[in-house]
């Protein structure tokens, strides 16, 4: 044992938060998958539980692999990957893969082996990558917005295009991520605010046409449009019957909560596992519970920030908050979902929800922030190697 945490370097805290997320999602996944099991007409709840193991086991064995690698070769790695990426986004749009009746468009099946991989959520760690790569690229010099255009947003653009006409959610989640990221990295907001408005030109040109022609984008922007007007006015759709059983969840849970396992509303409550996770988790585990994994989701964004403030490089500050900054970013919205302060978006709880390809995903982030962490030790244990010989000649010139 001991030897395996010799080998485990970078923030040992991250590590920690890490472990503990995907600790307490065991209970709440197991208790979810009675109604999986159901609806899927499965007895055995036990092989959702395995099935999440096995994810997990995957995700922190990505993470470990992940924060081996000196993060200085994530820069040459996302220029290769972008146009990789690109290829899958468009190869996912092609193939149309639907899962238990969700958009198509979303994921890939993986040839050769029974799974599905939703490839918007590899593109957006990728995206964050490269452009953390070219911030750390142009920092201090004076680059007109013209000459940013080419290598910084047609690669953000074509990216969000791909992913907008299955998951509008994930494309504005990428998009903000990517607009605070070169804002932190010291973009002129001049031009920032352009590429703002063009965001929202090419939006709006977006829906236009697929309101004039439906058949190319069946019921995608009809389903948005229906989530905001529930969410502003109320109205009976499936949006409202998901935040209303999510309520009804929270309300029953009080402060400790009815116990694990026995949470009533996760056999109404639609992806009860997955993107309504934290209210089951609520009801059963009460406020005490979601307090709880809000601590452990502030204090992950506290230890990103400090490993940010820390690193030897620029490209290792703007990588850390690139990649970090989302994981969090992505919790609180679906946190929000659940309370009804913010329209249902689809957006699984970082490490918690099941769902292979998001924790694989989260575990590669923060295995690349490990990454950056470790350097910074490397560092300082090498300066303290010099300090120590430095005082060995000094006390063997004293001797002499």
């Amino acid at each position: 044992m001991q030897q395996v945490f010799k080998n485990i370097k970078g923030d040992r805290l991250i590590w920690a938060i890490a472990a503990l997320l995907a600790i307490s999602s065991f209970l709440p996944v197991y208790s979810a998958a009675s109604n999986l099991a159901y609806v899927g007409g499965n007895t055995n709840t036990f092989s959702f539980l395995f099935k999440h193991f096995m994810h997990l086991f995957l995700g922190f064995s990505i993470m470990y692999g992940i924060h081996k690698i000196p993060y200085r070769y994530f820069r040459g790695l996302s220029m290769i990957m972008i146009p990789i990426v690109l290829v899958l986004l468009v190869v996912t749009i092609l193939q149309g893969t639907t899962i238990e009746g969700a958009n198509a468009s979303r994921w890939i099946r993986i040839p050769f082996v029974n799974m599905s991989f939703q490839t918007s959520t590899l593109a957006s760690v990728v995206l964050m990558v490269y452009v953390a790569r070219y911030l750390s690229k142009i920092k201090d010099e004076h680059v007109s917005f013209k000459e940013s255009i080419l290598p910084l947003w047609l690669p953000v653009f074509l990216v969000l295009a791909l992913i907008l006409p299955s998951n509008f959610s994930t494309t504005a989640l990428i998009f903000l991520m990517v607009v605070v990221l070169v804002f932190l990295g010291g973009y002129p907001v001049r031009y920032l605010a352009v590429i703002i408005g063009a965001g929202i030109l090419a939006l709006t040109l977006f829906i236009l046409v697929a309101k004039a022609f439906p058949e190319a984008m069946p019921n995608r922007v009809d389903t948005w449009i229906s989530r905001i007007e529930n969410f502003s006015d109320g109205g009976d759709t499936e949006a409202d019957y998901q935040i209303e059983k999510a309520k009804i969840a929270i309300a029953s849970g009080g402060i400790k909560g009815v116990g694990p396992g026995k949470s009533m509303q996760k056999n109404f409550l639609p992806q009860s596992s997955s993107d309504f996770i934290f209210a089951i988790i609520i009801e059963e585990y009460g406020l005490i519970g979601g307090l709880f994994l809000m601590v452990l989701y502030m204090w992950l964004l506290f230890r990103i920030v400090i490993v940010s403030q820390k690193a030897d490089t620029i490209f290792g500050k703007l990588l850390v908050l690139g990649v970090g900054l989302p994981i969090v970013f992505q919790a609180m919205i679906n946190m929000a979902v659940a309370v009804e302060l913010f329209p249902v978006t689809g957006q699984t709880l970082p490490l918690i929800s099941s769902g292979g390809t998001s924790i694989w995903m989260t575990c590669l982030a923060i295995g690349i922030i490990l990454s950056v962490s470790a350097k910074r030790e490397e560092i300082i244990g090498k300066e303290r190697e010099g300090e120590i010989e430095d005082n060995q000649l000094e006390i063997l010139s004293e001797t002499l």
